[in-house]
């Protein structure tokens, strides 16, 4: 019982560390390195911060990389993506893959080679024992920020004329603009929120695993199968996703792990075949 309880608990975990990375609406290879530099970016601000600031007060730099994330993007969307949006996707594709490589290399080029760590803030909240079994604290505050952060985020699309101004223009560019939206304006505001999201999970996660180069492109995979079982831009399809996702790499770490990766493909390639648009897809 113990075990299966730790077990739901990592479950909930990843389910927390994916949704938040998985919420993305435009086809963005460099989501991931954006995950990578959002982990960089608090791991280096923990390293400064650590020797003169109480551990607890270190979660307030969980917004702080977030937001300089965020800040990449908005600063990304309106000079290298809003020229490609009348062009076929192909165009995105090609412009993000290159955008993966040049932060990759920036991230080497300011943090250098070598792997940084933010354990500090980790160990810093010591474990419970659930049912008898040691649990890190920590983690249980992840799952937290991840059951709060999709709560706020629904309530931002679904209740705030923001949200609907924002699923407007995603469903009628041009009449959005007709009706005098700030089309522009949408577009720069919603790319800055995903890339906030993705360095907010890359900041939460890196007390846990720590931030090394190439992080992105294992994490860009995973979620990428959590928007194809979710569908894209469907809030409730990327948090049921990340769980389905999350279920079964945790049940394929602990049963079976040479067959991880394969399972999790094949249950994206089935869903292509039987609903090409995800499980809540819209028209």
């Amino acid at each position: 019982m113990a075990a299966a309880v730790v077990q739901l608990l990592n479950v909930l975990l990843n389910t927390a560390v994916l949704f938040l990375y998985g919420v993305m609406r435009i086809v963005n290879l460099a989501h991931g390195n954006l995950y990578m530099l959002g982990a960089f970016v608090m791991a280096w601000a923990v390293g400064v911060a650590a020797a003169s600031v109480p551990p607890a007060f270190l979660l307030l730099l969980l917004p702080v990389a977030a937001l300089a994330v965020a800040a990449v993007g908005a600063a990304i969307e309106p000079t290298l993506l809003r020229p490609l949006y009348t062009r076929a996707e192909e165009y995105q594709l090609l412009m993000t893959f290159g955008l993966l490589l040049i932060l990759e290399d920036a991230t080497r080029f300011v943090w250098g080679p070598t792997p940084l760590s933010a354990s500090t803030l980790w160990s810093a909240f010591g474990s419970s024992s659930i049912l008898g079994s040691v649990y890190p604290n920590y983690n249980l505050l992840v799952i937290a920020i991840g059951l709060v952060t999709a709560g706020l985020l629904w309530a931002f699309v679904y209740r705030t004329k923001f949200g609907v101004v924002l699923r407007a223009t995603a469903q009628d560019r041009r009449m959005a603009s007709a009706m005098g939206i700030s089309v522009r304006s949408v577009y720069v505001q919603a790319f800055a929120l995903g890339c906030l999201m993705a360095g907010l999970a890359g900041a939460i996660v890196v007390p846990i695993q720590g931030a090394v180069l190439g992080m992105g492109v294992d994490a860009l995979v995973i979620s990428f199968v959590v928007v194809v079982i979710g569908g894209l831009g469907s809030l409730e399809g990327a948090l049921v996703g990340a769980f389905i996702v999350a279920l079964v790499r945790t049940l394929a770490i602990t049963f079976f792990p040479e067959l991880e990766l394969a399972v999790l493909y094949m249950m994206a390639a089935i869903v292509l075949v039987t609903r090409p648009a995800g499980l809540f897809s819209r028209q």
